[in-house]
């Protein structure tokens, strides 16, 4: 009987086009993820946000019911706004922004800056598969992580408070997918790009932290301490997430904190250029990579 050389089994199931492997690579990268502990916790962190704002209101009620304070409910009832406008929307979107800042900071390096520094990106561009289709896989399982924390829950909410109010605010479920979108894109292919090009988790941290973080209190420093011009308030990131986002809810410009800031355009064409540098950088990082077929 001749040996089985190598225990080799050919292939006997049927083959797809190279645009299917898009989801095996988000597939694994999830994987990864869901693995560690710490994710679990921030996203544990992150549903106590959305218990606030689900159960608020039946809270309040029977707040109510107990002779409290009567002021005190105005307030806890004013400050988050559970009335199912959009500005409620908005204060959930930054509460949830603040922990998908914090996941994609341990993200980052995991799902993308990994393949650069143990030399994995090879061995799947050596597939008969295209760059854009291992860019898009990992695009696909940061667009999960940060729907689950901020899509999705919104959309609870809308229905939960959409049974409570007769629908009142029917209109505003486009708005909450747009700032979803806006959110996915942004922090999707700005990790990304961040991961490939310093691949290790601490300096894609420090990185992240400076662009989120110190950023943000600079701004603030500037504009607020120094009385500088609002338009400095535009190299916060975050705030330009924000001031774009309020602005598909219908809020009013004043309404955003803290005063002053840049006009809404401006931050979208900030958001516009860095989405755009970050999709040519990344092609330009990707096609460097030398793959032997």
């Amino acid at each position: 009987m001749e040996p089985s050389l190598l225990h080799y089994r050919p292939w006997r199931g049927s083959l797809h086009a190279p645009r299917w492997s898009v989801w095996p690579i988000a597939r694994i990268g999830l994987a990864v993820m869901l693995r560690r502990k710490i994710f679990w916790g921030l996203y544990a962190l992150g549903l106590v946000f959305f218990c606030m704002f689900f159960f608020g209101q039946y809270l309040l009620a029977y707040a109510e019911t107990q002779n409290l304070p009567r002021f005190l409910l105005m307030q806890s009832r004013r400050g988050l706004h559970l009335d199912g406008s959009g500005m409620m929307y908005a204060i959930f979107f930054r509460f949830q922004a603040s922990m998908v800042i914090i996941i994609l900071a341990l993200a980052g390096s995991v799902l993308v800056g990994n393949d650069f520094q143990y030399g994995s990106l090879p061995f799947y561009l050596s597939k008969p598969l295209g760059r854009w289709h291992y860019l898009l896989g990992k695009f696909l399982g940061l667009a999960v992580f940060i729907n689950l924390m901020t899509t999705i829950p919104a959309i609870v909410l809308y229905l939960q408070y959409g049974m409570l109010e007769n629908w009142d605010y029917a209109d505003i479920v486009i708005p909450i997918l747009a700032y979803g979108l806006m959110l996915t894109v942004f922090f999707g292919l700005l990790v990304l790009a961040v991961a490939t090009w310093l691949r290790r988790t601490i300096p894609f941290i420090m990185a992240w932290a400076t662009l989120f973080f110190f950023l943000r209190q600079l701004a603030f420093a500037l504009v607020n301490g120094l009385d500088y011009d609002a338009r400095w308030r535009l190299i916060d990131l975050w705030n330009d997430t924000v001031l774009v986002g309020n602005r598909l809810l219908g809020i009013e410009h004043d309404m955003v904190w803290p005063q002053p800031q840049p006009p809404t355009v401006e931050a979208a064409v900030v958001l516009g250029v860095i989405t755009v540098a970050c999709a040519i950088y990344l092609n330009l990082r990707i096609r460097a990579v030398e793959v032997v077929r």
